[in-house]
């Protein structure tokens, strides 16, 4: 019996220590010696103080790499050990307008950005300018709108079966040039004629269906769309055959965005627009109020969504997408990971030269550590902006992960 018991003891021991381990989390907090990181001189010194934590709490002795990378496009790296008395130091500068680009991670601790440091700070960037925009922009946009008005405003739509008592769902297709225009369409039961306002709602990068947008649907015209004008509420292989086949890699292939109005983009644009006349069209829309929103593509969407359609009256844009498209080739600045190689064409559809024709009230969320929407290209496009607009940037935001405690900067221009 005694052997039992001291085996017994061993064994949860063991099984403690493990668990201990095994549910311990791993983490990075970083900031930099300013508290505005946006407020750097060319030149000065900028200091990227980070924690390696765990459990939430400074730790010593772990092995940690950090890289440094710019728009001025100088790299630096190195190593160091955690200490829980004072977190490593990065020091560095920028001589130019743009930004820095602060990386942190651990000798074998896997993961993504939850469990490294992605930072930045900027420098003069007021003064981040983007490449001239086509000189024929509006004049080609006239264009494509008066090809999309050749198309009567037609749609169809299917009832769908309710979660919320109190809201009316439905599949609709309207129809546009090229692939209609498909997502869910929800509106309140019973609503009287011109008493509610509209909320159009757009996808980021992907292969999907529609979204029910059931909470704005309780009080508003709510209308979610997919990318692509294909079918909703599919089986999930219905999806993963267009990723693996007809849309795979779309808009990023090269040779796709030679011609203005045949790249993949152009037919994006023209069912943004589609839409919009949709819940437009519709008898209970106050007329007054459509607010637009989404994130990454569809942050892109939004944004040109409200400079081409000025019945729009509030714009809300999570980590716009493809903002500077011609930033690495023209200026060297750090690149998106996933943005389309730059192509004449595609300043027709670049964000920053939408972004500049916008004249409602617009709100951008962006991150310091994103560089799927480098910072750089954030401020292209916002200091092209004119219409009363906010910009908040976060430090330790990547496109997917927003650090815990990291520190806010906005800029409100009303």
């Amino acid at each position: 019996m005694r052997l039992f018991f001291s085996f017994h003891s061993i064994l949860m021991i063991a099984m403690f220590i493990c668990s201990d381990v095994f549910s311990a989390e791993y983490s990075f907090f970083g900031k930099t010696d300013k508290e505005n990181p946006l407020t750097y001189q060319p030149g000065e010194t900028m200091i990227f103080e980070v924690e390696f934590r765990q459990n939430g709490k400074p730790v010593d002795g772990q092995k940690l790499f950090w890289k440094r990378r710019g728009d001025d496009e100088i790299i630096e790296q190195g190593e160091a050990i955690s200490s829980s008395s004072e977190p490593l130091r990065i020091k560095t500068s920028l001589a130019i307008p743009g930004f820095v680009h602060v990386m942190v991670w651990a000798e074998g601790i896997d993961g993504w950005d939850d469990v490294r440091f992605n930072g930045g700070a900027g420098v003069n960037v007021d003064q981040i300018e983007g490449y001239p925009e086509p000189e024929d922009f509006d004049a080609f946009w006239i264009q494509q709108k008066k090809r999309l008005s050749q198309i009567p405003l037609r749609y169809d739509l299917v009832p769908v079966p309710s979660e919320e008592p109190s809201v009316e769902v439905f599949d609709v297709k309207v129809d546009c040039l090229g692939k209609s225009v498909s997502g869910y369409f929800c509106k309140p039961k019973n609503a009287a004629e011109k008493s509610l306002p509209a909320y159009v709602s757009f996808h980021g990068y992907g292969v999907g269906s529609a979204n029910i947008k059931y909470e704005q649907g309780q009080k508003m015209l709510a209308f979610d769309i997919n990318a692509h004008g294909i079918e909703n509420g599919q089986p999930n292989s219905y999806y993963q055959n267009l990723r693996d086949n007809e849309l795979k890699s779309y808009g990023l292939i090269p040779e796709g965005n030679i011609d203005r109005e045949t790249c993949y983009w152009n037919g994006m644009v023209l069912r943004i627009l589609r839409a919009l006349e949709f819940i437009k069209s519709q008898k209970e829309w106050d007329g007054k109020t459509l607010i637009v929103t989404g994130g990454s593509q569809g942050g892109f969407q939004c944004l040109v969504a409200a400079a081409l359609d000025h019945d729009v009256s509030e714009c809300v844009a999570h980590v716009p997408w493809l903002a500077d498209l011609s930033g690495k080739e023209i200026h060297h600045r750090i690149p998106s990971i996933d943005a389309p190689s730059w192509t004449p064409a595609l300043g027709y559809y670049d964000t920053a030269n939408h972004a500049k024709r916008i004249q409602c009230k617009t709100t951008i969320y962006a991150g310091l550590g994103d560089y799927d929407c480098p910072p750089s290209g954030q401020f292209v496009m916002f200091n092209s902006m004119k219409a009363p607009r906010t910009l908040e940037f976060r430090q330790g935001k990547t496109h997917g992960f927003t650090m815990p405690g990291g520190t806010v900067t906005t800029l409100d221009f009303p």
